[in-house]
């Protein structure tokens, strides 16, 4: 990778491709009670390629958690990665309690027993002895008892079993608790060009912490593939039993709101040859220097394309500025 494709992992000085990937879709189905929290039916071949295209083409940051597809996502990359753990950086998750058998989540548990217990769960399924960067996967949590968490993920680093952690919230408070634990060298959280995340970022900037961005490309949307009229499938996080957090589809199809917010500055995303989906990420790279965009993927195609986002870099001063002014920001 040539510097222009690196990023420093927050104050971990670990080097990572500018891009990773996110292995949440790889997963396959998965459900909370009736609801889907997967992405639909998976080809674990075609997973395995594609990590192995995006090894190929400069990627070294892979993002997972236990509970995707209830284990099979790190089990799936773990097999991916065999062969390659020393060049590659892992990032897995923990707090979510599940059933293998039903791939239904259970519940949720930060206990210290729990959190030792999936850890060592997670590196079995990765077939590894080490993780990255070990992430607390419960977005909410009681601030004033996160501190007890943290304190056990540091003892984790001084047992070898984890090198750093971070936390996946969307909380600038809940962030700035675990960053006083001097190995916490992250924050993921939601942010794509439709969706800033201004005091998420100000903090990361302010304490050196790099600063991981799901959903970059607003699920999906931000590929151009969804057009009004455009459904998805009963068993996708995003059909028609979508949560209530899901801003971007709404009763199984785009937000026509989203589609809008998109229409008004696809000329300038996808300028100088950029696609759709490329010039979402370059926003994201242009947006910050602690960034880390993860875009999801299910086939050899998706992380090609992605990736080549990074041969054109970020968008320019100007181009970011034209964006806030067409979205009124």
């Amino acid at each position: 990778m040539s510097a222009s494709f690196i990023r420093q992992l927050g104050r971990s000085g670990i080097q990572v491709s500018a891009m990773g990937l996110g292995c949440w879709a790889i997963g396959g189905p998965f459900w909370a009670g009736d609801d889907p929290v997967g992405w639909g039916e998976v080809d674990d071949d075609e997973s395995i390629s594609a990590i192995h295209r995006a090894l190929d083409l400069g990627v070294n940051f892979f993002d997972t958690s236990d509970v995707y597809g209830t284990g099979h996502s790190e089990r799936v990359l773990g097999q991916a990665l065999a062969g390659h753990r020393g060049q590659v950086v892992i990032a897995t998750k923990f707090g979510n309690t599940f059933d293998t058998g039903t791939r239904q989540i259970t519940g949720s548990d930060a206990s210290p027993e729990y959190i030792r217990q999936a850890c060592e769960a997670s590196l079995q399924r990765l077939n590894t002895d080490y993780i990255d960067l070990y992430q607390f996967h419960l977005n909410d949590y009681d601030p004033d008892q996160a501190g007890a968490v943290r304190d056990v993920l540091e003892e984790l680093v001084k047992e070898g079993k984890i090198r750093y952690y971070g936390w996946s919230t969307d909380y600038p408070n809940r962030a700035r608790v675990f960053a006083e634990g001097p190995n916490c060298t992250t924050v993921q959280h939601q942010m794509n060009v439709l969706e800033d995340a201004g005091p998420m970022i100000a903090l990361c900037e302010q304490l050196d912490l790099a600063s991981i961005n799901r959903g970059p490309l607003a699920m999906g949307l931000l590929t151009g593939k969804y057009r009004a009229h455009s459904k998805l499938t009963s068993d996708d996080i995003r059909g028609d039993k979508s949560p209530a957090w899901m801003q971007y589809f709404k009763d199984g199809q785009p937000n026509p709101e989203w589609l809008k917010k998109l229409e008004a500055i696809q000329k300038i995303l996808t300028s100088n040859g950029r696609t759709l989906a490329q010039g979402a990420l370059a926003w994201i790279w242009a947006r910050s220097g602690q960034t880390v965009p993860i875009p999801g993927f299910r086939t050899v195609r998706q992380v090609e394309e992605n990736c080549a986002a990074m041969q054109f870099g970020p968008l320019s001063a100007e181009q970011m500025r034209e964006i806030d002014k067409l979205l009124s920001r």
